[in-house]
C-alpha cells in the first residue's frame, strides 16, 4: 500500500465571521496527484493553505508523515515548508529584483546550500524547464509563461515531497496553461513528488489521479479524475 504522505481531518476554519472551512478532509498519497476541486470560494484555497501549514486550523488535525502539525514549533513547520514542501501560486510570487536564476535559488539557500551550489542546480532545474535562456533576466522581462516555468523551478529544485499548487494556470491562456500543467505533472511523476493542485477548471483537473470536491467549506465525494 502506499504511503499516505499527509492526511487533514475534520478541518474548520473562519477569518472573523465567515466560516470558510467547515470539517473538511484531505489524504494524499506519495506519488499522488490530487485535484481540490469546487466554485469560487468554496474553501479550496483555504485547505491548502491549512494543509500545507500555512493557515493555522481553528478545529481539526493535520498531520504529515503521522506528525501533528499543530505540536510542531514555528522553526520547525517553517523547516518542513522549506524543504519538505514545495508552492506555486496563480501570479507566481516571484522576487521581481532577483534574476530567474536567484529566484530558483533562493530557496536553496535558505535551505543552507552554498552559493554557488544553489545557482548550479537552478541553472539546471531552468533547463529542465525550458527556460534556461531567461536565466538572467528578472521576472518583470519575461512572458507569463515564463515565468510560471520559473515559479515551477522554484518549487521543484530542493526536491519536496509535496508540491502544494493553487490555480497555478490561474494567470495563463489556454495554451501557456496546458505547457504549465504537462511540465508540471510529468515532472513531478518523474521525481515521485505528491501534488494536490486546487483548480476550477476541469482541463486542468483533469491532469489529476484523484478529485476531491470542496462546496461550502465541506468536501464531499472523492472520484478518480476524468
Amino acid at each position: 500500500m502506499s504511503e499516505i504522505l499527509l492526511s487533514a481531518t475534520g478541518i474548520e476554519r473562519s477569518f472573523g465571521q465567515t466560516r470558510a472551512l467547515r470539517g473538511a478532509d484531505l489524504t494524499v498519497e506519495a506519488g499522488e496527484i490530487v485535484a481540490v476541486i469546487g466554485p469560487s470560494g468554496s474553501g479550496k484555497s483555504t485547505l491548502l493553505h491549512c494543509a500545507a501549514g500555512i493557515l493555522p486550523v481553528d478545529a481539526g488535525t493535520v498531520s504529515y508523515r503521522g506528525d501533528d502539525l499543530a505540536r510542531l514549533s514555528d522553526r520547525d513547520r517553517s523547516r518542513l515548508r522549506l524543504r519538505e514542501f514545495g508552492f506555486v501560486f496563480q501570479f507566481g510570487r516571484l522576487i521581481p529584483e532577483l534574476t530567474c536564476r536567484d529566484n530558483v535559488a533562493v530557496p536553496l539557500r535558505l535551505a543552507g546550500t552554498g552559493r554557488r551550489a544553489a545557482q548550479s542546480v537552478a541553472d539546471e532545474w531552468l533547463g529542465r524547464l525550458d527556460v534556461e535562456q531567461i536565466a538572467g533576466r528578472r521576472p518583470g522581462e519575461v512572458s507569463g509563461g515564463q515565468a510560471q516555468r520559473v515559479a515551477l523551478a522554484c518549487a521543484l529544485a530542493h526536491g519536496p515531497r509535496v508540491i502544494f499548487a493553487d490555480e497555478p494556470t490561474g494567470a495563463l491562456d489556454s495554451l501557456q496553461g496546458e505547457a504549465v500543467m504537462r511540465l508540471l505533472t510529468a515532472t513531478v511523476r518523474h521525481t515521485g513528488a505528491a501534488l494536490v493542485l486546487v483548480t476550477h477548471e476541469p482541463r486542468v483537473a483533469a491532469y489529476a489521479d484523484r478529485e476531491v470536491l470542496v462546496r461550502d467549506g465541506r468536501t464531499g465525494e472523492t472520484r478518480a479524475a476524468a
